[in-house]
């Protein structure tokens, strides 16, 4: 039985630069009406003028006759000017401030490295209802790599909720039980997205028959336990949480080496994936504020009108797709999907 959503948005993905975007962009325009676009090219995309550019050069690898629209972000870095957030969020193209800590994953080494120090900037965000999206770890080296989501909230974005009251936050592609309690715990400015891939796998996928690089992101996937509390949110039909890939691509020898990326490439697959987990706890009809409302509620844009329906219709991954001038692996290379999607 066929079953009819909102055409949905992603809440959060990567898409390169580059000769990347041509076979990035289609991926994520084939299903999606919009998506959140990460900041964290190299260099990164820190100001207004910079994040305009960017999109101009992703609305160029849009395929002719689909409809997409990419929701610009901007990389805070020690020394973005308050006046800058003012002039993004006057823009009307800038969707929210990308916050990594500095070193806590890919292109994050320009990231923030005293939180603290970032008051005028995230007080000119709280006065201009611009969202702060944060890639919630630690990276002090004293803490295990399995605790570092955990300790973020516990050091940072608990005092951070304090401090700054009327700051929408996004805790981006949570991981684990104490995020999901948090999350749920924090006032309305609060809301997470969660991956496909930790709703389909736990850290037992990166050693399977061997290491798994193309397993391998960042946040590290958790213990079952956490896996479990992720399902349960996502299907719950709680506003807070809603649909966000992280898909990140990255260049299959730059994955099957030995300091490979963090990084799972979903976009080629992504409502397929999700589906088959609300259809493996018996909530499809969940999905669709999931995937299409919560998203544009939350960042305060008109919910879609157009549709999409998933078909019960299996079909086989590619082993490679191409990506500029080389390829990636995707998830589930070489392997079944029980869904097929057709945009109406």
């Amino acid at each position: 039985m066929d079953y009819v959503i909102a055409q949905p948005d992603d809440g959060h993905i990567h898409l390169r630069d580059g000769l990347a975007l041509a076979h990035t962009v289609p991926h994520v325009a084939r299903i999606f009406r919009r998506a959140v676009v990460m900041p964290n090219l190299n260099p990164p995309v820190t100001t207004l003028a910079e994040a305009l550019a960017y999109r101009e050069r992703i609305l160029k690898a849009v395929p002719r006759g689909l409809d997409f629209e990419p929701l610009m972000t901007l990389y805070l870095t020690d020394h973005t000017d308050p006046q800058e957030v003012y002039r993004a969020k006057r823009s009307g193209q800038i969707h929210g401030i990308k916050l990594y800590p500095a070193g806590a994953t890919t292109h994050s080494d320009r990231g923030v490295t005293d939180l603290e120090g970032m008051t005028g900037v995230l007080a000119m965000m709280e006065r201009m209802d611009l969202p702060l999206l944060i890639h919630g770890e630690v990276v002090d080296p004293e803490v295990d790599v399995f605790d570092r989501e955990r300790v973020f909230i516990e050091r940072y974005l608990a005092p951070l909720t304090q401090r700054f009251p009327g700051l929408r936050l996004v805790l981006e592609h949570i991981t684990t039980l104490e995020a999901v309690d948090f999350v749920r715990s924090a006032p309305k400015t609060m809301a997470a997205t969660i991956t496909a891939h930790h709703l389909l796998l736990n850290r037992n996928a990166l050693f399977q028959g061997g290491l798994r690089p193309h397993h391998y992101c960042l946040p590290v996937l958790k213990r079952e336990i956490h896996r479990q509390a992720l399902i349960q949110a996502a299907t719950s039909g709680d506003p807070k949480f809603f649909l966000g890939t992280d898909s990140a691509p990255h260049a299959q020898h730059r994955k099957e080496t030995s300091c490979g990326c963090a990084g799972v490439y979903t976009a080629h697959a992504a409502l397929e994936l999700y589906a088959e987990v609300f259809d493996q706890q018996g909530h499809l009809d969940r999905l669709e504020g999931f995937a299409s409302q919560y998203l544009a509620d939350f960042y305060h844009l008109e919910r879609n009108t157009a549709s999409v329906a998933l078909v019960p219709n299996a079909w086989q991954v590619p082993a490679q797709y191409a990506l500029g001038e080389s390829n990636l692996v995707p998830f589930r290379a070489g392997e079944a999907i029980n869904w097929s999607v057709i945009k109406y």
